[in-house]
C-alpha cells in the first residue's frame, strides 16, 4: 500500500524539478538491510503479563576492541551476552558467549563503570531481585550485590538512570518500578515505590531511598535540563491517573533529599502513558529537548524560555513527530510507542528520531500492526517519516532498541527487541559522500566515562550538542561512541564540557574517524580492526 508520506515525498521531488520553484530539500533516506538470519542473534523476549513491558538492549564494548557488544533480556528465558564479531564495513555478526549475565526474569540492563576501574559493569533489571554485575574484562561478569552493598529488592523493575553527584566517588542509581505484582489488580493495580541508590561508605551503596509518590515508571533520565551543572531526575510514568499520576522531575542535590518539582518551579502537570525518553539539543540553543513516548500521544518538549523555571511546552506537532498512528497498512487505530532514540542515521548533520512500536498485548483500541518509525529531520527542522522506504517498517511487537555502529563503518545500524519473537538486526548500507565523526570520552576516576558531560561538534556555522547520559530509552541503554553526522564538511571542531563544569578548548579533527577524547590530552585516533 502506498503511504501518504511516500506520495508527499514523490510530489516534493517532482515539484523541485526545473519547471517549478525549489521546495525544501527532502532528507536522504538511508538503506537498511535485514541481516537477522545471518547475524547469530537468536534471543527472544518471552513471557506474558510480567513481561508486557521491558525488553531493552544494553550496547557497550566489553572486550576493548571498539566494537559494541550487546546484552539482550530473555524475559522468562535467560538473558544473553553477544560478542560483536563483525568486520569493519561488513555484514553484522555476533556470537553468544557465557558471561555470567545468564539470568532469568530480566527486563533490561544498563552499562556503566560503577567502581571506576576502567571496566564496564552492568545493572540488570529483573522481575524480582535486581543485580549489579561487576565487569571482569573479556566480557565476563560476576554478581556484586553483596560486595557493593546493593539491595536489589523484589519488585518489577523497568527503568534506570545513573549519575555521579558532585564530589562523589560512587554513582547514584535511580530504579523505576512498575505494578506491585503481589497485590490484586483493582482495577489497574498499585505502583511500587521507585528507589534512589546513593553512595554510602567507600565502595558501597547506601540503603535505597524510596521516591514517593511513584507512578509506575517506564523510563528515567538524569539530565541537566537547565544547564545548571547538576542533573535532575526526569521520570516518565505509566498508569495510575486516578491516583494523580503524572510526569515528574526531581531535584537531586548533593547532601540533600530529592525534591519533586511543582508548579511553583514552573513544572506543569502532564499525564501520558509514558514509555520512553530521548533527549538532544534540537534547536541549537544549548538546552535539551525531550521526546516522550506514549500511547497515541507522543510529546516533544522544549523549554518555553531558558532560565530557572522548568516550564516546558509541546512542539511535537510543529516538528512533525507526533507519530500517533501507523503510517503503512490499513490499521488506523492509535499507535503504542516504546523506545525513542535521537541519532543522525544519514550523516547529514541533522539528528533524526527512531521509535519502536508495538501493542501492549491484545489491546483492541490500539493498532496491532504498528511499524517502527524512522523520522528524518530536514533543513527546516521538521521531521518526515521514512521507515518504510528505509526498510525498517517491521510489524513485530517491538520494545527496546539500539542505534549503534556495529560494524564501525560510520553508519548507524539498528537492533530491535520484539516481544515473544526474536530480536532483529539491520545494517545501514547508505551510499553517498556524507561525512561523520565518532567520539569517546575518558577522564580520571571516578566517573571515567564522564557521565554528565556535554559534547559539542561544530560543522561550518552549526553546532551540535548532546549530553552523555546513562538512562532514558526503554529498559536499556548504551555506552561508548557518540556519533555525529557532518554532511559535506570534511572536518569538525570538537569541545567538551566535563561533568565538573570545566571546558576543553575547541579541537579541529578530520572527518570520517573515531577519536578518544581523554581529558587534558590531545585527541587520540582509534582504528578499528579490519
Amino acid at each position: 500500500m502506498r503511504t501518504l508520506q511516500s506520495v508527499t515525498i514523490a510530489l516534493t521531488l517532482a515539484l523541485s524539478g526545473p519547471c517549478f520553484p525549489a521546495m525544501a530539500q527532502v532528507p536522504v533516506v538511508p538503506a537498511y538491510v535485514d541481516e537477522t538470519s545471518a547475524s547469530g542473534i537468536t534471543t527472544s523476549y518471552d513471557g506474558d503479563w510480567l513481561f508486557i513491558v521491558g525488553g531493552g538492549v544494553a550496547a557497550f564494548d566489553c572486550n576493548d576492541d571498539g566494537y559494541p557488544d550487546v546484552v539482550l533480556p530473555g524475559g522468562e528465558s535467560k538473558a544473553q551476552l553477544y560478542v560483536n564479531t563483525s568486520k569493519r564495513g561488513g555484514s553484522l555478526s555476533f556470537e553468544p558467549q557465557p558471561s555470567g549475565v545468564e539470568l532469568d526474569s530480566v527486563s533490561g540492563a544498563y552499562p556503566a563503570d560503577i567502581d571506576s576501574d576502567g571496566i564496564t559493569d552492568l545493572v540488570v533489571l529483573r522481575v524480582g531481585e535486581n543485580v549489579v554485575m561487576r565487569g571482569l574484562g573479556a566480557c565476563r561478569f560476576e554478581r556484586a550485590n553483596e560486595a557493593w552493598g546493593f539491595d536489589g529488592g523484589d519488585a518489577w523493575s523497568t527503568s534506570l538512570a545513573l549519575t555521579f553527584e558532585k564530589g562523589a566517588s560512587w554513582p547514584t542509581v535511580a530504579i523505576g518500578n512498575y505494578v506491585d505484582r503481589h497485590e490484586d489488580l483493582s482495577p489497574w493495580g498499585s505502583c511500587t515505590n521507585n528507589w534512589l541508590h546513593r553512595p554510602g561508605d567507600a565502595g558501597r551503596f547506601a540503603a535505597p531511598m524510596p521516591l514517593k509518590p511513584s507512578f509506575c515508571a517506564l523510563s528515567m533520565l538524569f539530565t541537566d535540563w537547565d544547564r545548571s551543572g547538576t542533573p535532575s531526575l526526569r521520570v516518565s510514568n505509566d498508569r495510575e491517573y486516578y491516583e494523580g499520576g503524572q510526569e515528574q522531575m526531581w531535584r537531586v542535590l548533593p547532601g540533600q533529599p530529592p525534591a519533586l518539582l511543582t508548579p511553583a518551579d514552573g513544572w506543569k502537570a502532564l499525564r501520558i502513558w509514558g514509555m520512553g525518553i530521548a533527549s538532544y539539543d534540537l534547536d541549537g540553543d544549548g538546552y535539551p529537548e525531550y521526546f516522550l513516548t506514549s500511547m497515541a500521544d507522543n510529546k516533544l518538549q522544549t523549554l518555553a524560555a531558558p532560565g530557572p523555571k522548568a516550564d516546558f511546552k509541546d512542539v511535537a506537532y510543529a516538528r512533525g513527530v507526533t507519530a500517533h498512528r501507523p503510517y503503512v497498512g490499513d490499521d488506523l487505530r492509535p499507535s503504542t510507542a516504546w523506545h525513542p532514540e535521537f541519532e543522525d542515521v544519514n550523516n547529514d548533520g541533522l539528528v533524526d528520531l527512531f521509535v519502536t512500536k508495538g501493542n501492549v498485548d491484545q489491546m483492541p483500541d490500539f493498532a496491532m500492526r504498528d511499524p517502527d518509525n524512522l523520522l528524518l529531520q530536514g533543513a527546516d527542522g521538521k521531521f518526515v517519516e521514512t521507515g518504510d522506504q528505509a526498510g525498517i517498517a517491521n510489524n513485530g511487537n517491538s520494545r527496546g532498541a539500539a542505534l549503534a555502529d556495529f560494524n564501525m563503518d560510520g553508519l548507524l545500524d539498528l537492533m530491535v527487541v520484539n516481544r515473544r519473537s526474536g530480536a532483529q538486526v539491520w545494517r545501514n548500507t547508505a551510499a553517498g559522500d556524507a561525512h561523520w565523526i565518532s567520539l569517546e570520552l575518558r577522564q580520571p576516576a571516578p566517573n571515567e566515562d564522564a557521565i554528565g558531560a556535554w559534547v559539542e561538534v561544530r560543522r561550518g556555522d552549526a553546532v551540535m550538542r548532546r549530553e552523555l547520559t546513562v538512562g532514558g530509552g526503554h529498559a536499556g541503554g548504551q555506552l561508548g561512541w557518540l556519533h555525529f553526522g557532518l554532511g559535506d564538511q570534511a572536518s569538525a571542531s570538537v569541545a567538551v564540557t566535563w561533568p565538573d563544569g570545566s571546558r576543553s578548548e575547541w579541537t579541529d579533527l578530520p572527518a570520517d574517524g573515531f577519536y578518544v577524547l581523554e581529558r587534558d590530552r590531545p585527541a587520540a585516533p582509534f582504528t578499528p580492526r579490519g
